[in-house]
């Protein structure tokens, strides 16, 4: 059973907390003043990558369409409002028959976008619209963040499977979110059993330093594992002294050892001693599996290693740097009434220090060049030129309230991978750099 396909709630009785004040006191606001039902189109973008990140990628939408979904204010929570006066009762009554009744288009999960790319386009009432700002960012934010760490992580390990085991290092929730966007990105399992419970994602996992402890030999430790986990399993070697360690696991195991690993030290010089060690022993196909902090340049380090498989934790949940998109959702178009006939106006922030945005209803096409590579994403608000009719990126996903875009995780894992192959090939280079195709606007 993939419970990700049922639809079910998130680790909440409901999202509608997940929200900044503002929101509910601009809602009261615009009842107030007869503007909240106005057509509106809000926008999901960022001005630009994180800095020296070659392109980004679309992570959490399958999360947004369920908080989307659970965003409901029940008995409680608006219980929660009305006694810290919050906002006032005309307000309370309008939030407790709260429903997203609007559109939702945006790029399909996996997808990569770059500055200006409308990721994400929310239609409805002004009201309706305004108070999903937080719990959207939130998600995409986060997720984007992640997935793109672990697709410049897998771009770096090439055809080596990843396991993702950050979840000790960061919150439990997020954990599960974290899992989640690796496995978009790129890596192949997790140790986090929530996120294989939720989301289907094969999960891992043997031992600790601590089982070795545990025990008066190392030896006892390895062979109470082989006798419970089976010959196949991953011994790890490095709690004492790691060529020791790797004579006794094969003289436990015998040469059909599934794996050892090594979380300390110079990986890259105990590798090579390791592989030799164990095929010497005859543990030819035994394989290597490290981990210790790694990030994507720890990974693209030990290319030249004789390793099978890298453990990520740390550097993965935490974006490796980046821990968020800065994305932004702005109002873009409007309605002079709350008349669906009213035409929409563009409307745009203007400030300086680059926090200007381009107003309009947008859509999105990727360029290719004579060789089917992406040359430039182009975003326009008028009509869509011919030439680029069949290269649009966004989808519907929210269709009148009702999501209409649910899809598997490994149909995005997949994505994810395709898109990142039509990418010129400089966006798999690690060192800093601007956006590998450039945005244009028509």
């Amino acid at each position: 059973m993939n419970t990700a396909d049922l639809g079910l709630p998130v680790d909440v009785p409901s999202t509608a907390l997940f929200t900044d004040q503002y929101e509910l006191t601009m809602l009261q606001a615009a009842l107030a003043a007869g503007t909240a039902e106005r057509r509106s189109v809000f926008e999901v973008f960022t001005r630009r990558l994180p800095d020296g990140r070659r392109y980004g990628v679309v992570a959490g939408t399958g999360r947004v369409l369920d908080a989307v979904e659970n965003f409901r204010f029940d008995a409680d929570v608006l219980g929660f409002l009305r006694e810290g006066r919050i906002v006032d009762e005309p307000t309370l009554e309008w939030l407790a028959s709260y429903r997203f009744t609007g559109d939702v288009w945006g790029y399909p999960e996996g997808e990569v976008y770059f500055p200006g790319s409308p990721i994400l386009r929310v239609e409805g009432s002004f009201a309706e619209c305004v108070l999903l700002e937080t719990v959207i960012l939130s998600i995409l934010n986060h997720d984007s963040a992640i997935a793109a760490a672990a697709s410049r992580m897998a771009s770096a390990a090439g055809d080596r499977p990843l396991i993702e085991m950050g979840a000790r290092r960061t919150h439990e929730l997020a954990a599960v979110a974290a899992a989640r966007a690796a496995y978009v990105g790129g890596f192949t399992t997790t140790s986090d059993l929530a996120a294989g419970f939720r989301y289907g994602i094969p999960t891992v996992g043997t031992s600790a330093h601590a089982f070795t402890l545990l025990h008066d030999h190392e030896r006892d430790a390895f062979q109470a594992q082989v006798n419970s986990l089976g010959r196949g399993t991953t011994l790890l070697v490095d709690t004492y002294d790691v060529a020791e360690a790797v004579r006794m696991a094969v003289e436990v195991a015998g040469t059909d050892l599934g794996a050892v690993r090594i979380d300390s030290g110079d990986l890259l010089l105990v590798a090579h001693r390791v592989r030799q060690q164990l095929d010497e022993l005859g543990a030819t196909g035994t394989k290597i599996i490290v981990t210790s902090d790694l990030d994507e340049y720890a990974i693209a380090s030990l290319a030249a290693a004789p390793v099978d498989a890298y453990g990520v934790g740390t550097q993965l949940v935490t974006g490796s740097g980046h821990p968020t998109c800065s994305m932004v959702y702005k109002l873009v178009a409007r309605a002079e009434s709350a008349d669906l006939k009213a035409p929409l106006e563009a409307v745009a922030k203007k400030s300086s220090g680059g926090k200007t945005s381009i107003g309009g209803r947008k859509w999105a096409a990727r360029r290719l060049d004579q060789h089917g590579v992406a040359e430039a994403e182009v975003i326009g608000t008028g009509p869509v030129p011919s030439s680029l009719a069949d290269r649009q990126l966004l989808v519907e996903l929210i269709k009148g309230g009702q999501v209409i875009a649910r899809e598997p995780l490994d149909v995005v894992r997949d994505r994810h991978s395709a898109a990142r192959a039509n990418l010129p090939l400089s966006a798999t280079q690690l060192s800093r750099g601007e956006p590998v195709i450039p945005t244009e606007y028509v």
